[in-house]
This record gives C-alpha cells, sequence and structure tokens, in this order.
C-alpha cells in the first residue's frame, strides 16, 4: 500500500456509505470497520517496485482465466468489514468478475513496505487479510533491503514464511510462475542517491 495518513476522526461510515462517498474522492482512502483512513503519496522506489511486480503478473497471466489489479482497485475483507488497496493483487474467482468497483477473492496480494506501513503491513493487515479463504500467498516487498518475504498457506491451513533476497528467483505458486529478483527491483534508485541510514 501507499502511505497511510492518520484516520479522518469526522468520518464513520457503514461499508455501503464508505463506498458511495469513495466514488466522489479524489484522493484514496482505506476503511477499517467504519474508520476512514487517507492515503498519501509513495517514494519512487514504492511505485517502481509496485509496477515491475505488476508488469511481471500480467505479461505471465496474459490469456488466463486470473486477473491481476494494481493500486487503484479496492479489496473487500468481508469478515473484518474493511476494504484496502493492495499495491496489487490477483483474483482467479470468476465471482470477481462482476464487481465493479472492488474484488472480493484474491488468490494472491503484493504490499510494497514503506517506512510509515512496515508493522501495518507485516501485521494487523496481514492478519485481517487472512481472514481471506481465497488467499494462497500474501508477499511483502522491502525496496530498502531489496528482500521479497511471501507467506504461503499450506495445506493445513498454516502460513508459512519463503524468504528471498539477493540474486536468484521468487516462487509464487498461487499463480503457477518464478519472477527473478533483478526485475522485481529493476530501476529502484536509478538516477537517486539512496538515503542515508542514520
Amino acid at each position: 500500500m501507499v502511505e497511510m495518513a492518520h484516520p479522518d476522526p469526522s468520518s464513520h461510515f457503514t461499508p455501503e456509505a464508505y463506498l458511495e462517498w469513495e466514488k466522489a474522492q479524489s484522493e484514496k482512502h482505506e476503511y477499517i470497520d467504519g474508520e476512514v483512513f487517507a492515503m498519501a503519496g509513495a517514494r519512487d522506489a514504492h511505485v517502481t517496485v509496485a509496477g515491475n511486480v505488476f508488469a511481471l503478473l500480467r505479461e505471465h497471466l496474459r490469456g488466463g482465466a486470473c486477473r491481476v489489479y494494481v493500486s487503484d482497485m479496492k479489496l473487500r475483507v468481508e469478515p473484518a468489514s474493511a476494504y484496502f488497496y493492495p499495491d496489487v493483487f490477483v483474483t482467479c474467482d470468476p465471482r470477481d468478475r462482476s464487481e465493479e468497483y472492488f474484488k472480493r477473492y484474491p488468490a494472491l496480494i503484493v504490499e510494497v513496505l514503506s517506512e510509515t506501513t512496515a508493522a501495518f503491513d507485516r501485521g494487523h493487515k496481514f492478519a485481517l487479510y487472512r481472514l481471506l479463504e481465497s488467499l494462497r500467498e500474501y508477499v511483502v516487498i522491502d525496496p530498502e533491503r531489496r528482500s521479497v518475504d511471501c507467506f504461503r498457506r499450506d495445506g493445513s491451513g498454516h502460513w508459512v514464511l519463503y524468504a528471498y533476497q539477493g540474486d536468484g528467483m521468487v516462487e509464487l505458486d498461487s499463480v503457477g510462475g518464478q519472477f527473478p529478483l533483478s526485475v522485481i527491483f529493476e530501476d529502484v534508485g536509478e538516477g537517486m542517491e539512496r538515503p542515508a541510514t542514520p
């Protein structure tokens, strides 16, 4: 997800009211159990990585039954009464074809971390995503460390971490593909100085 700002304390919506209100907004807002959270802009590395992942998945899935979406499509987590804008997600469920403004049945969700969202993406947000029975893999990507953590649901329903860093390929069982780390992080930091580490 892109960086999340503080919630608007004046806003408390039902899910239906949120959806109608959000259509008229110039900026994106996520929704968790009545609270609305404005989303701030993302850094260059964040947008670049998300774009690279979308392009890889779009090419891999072209012509098949699965669809890949980038950050402008909402994902509904119905058991938590929540709507999110994942950086990238894939749904292969035909029931999602009938929904115009949001999807419900992702097989794969990808979030690109930022300093302000890393704890939320790895913690509470992942806990909410795990409520989705269709979800098979949750991937968090750290542009600063150039690392990819893939959490995969096994046959017994447990989530197992597969960590990737350096060279090589990231394996995503949910879409039946392997993707080079070099392409996921392609153009990250090109022509830009890395921020100094304190």
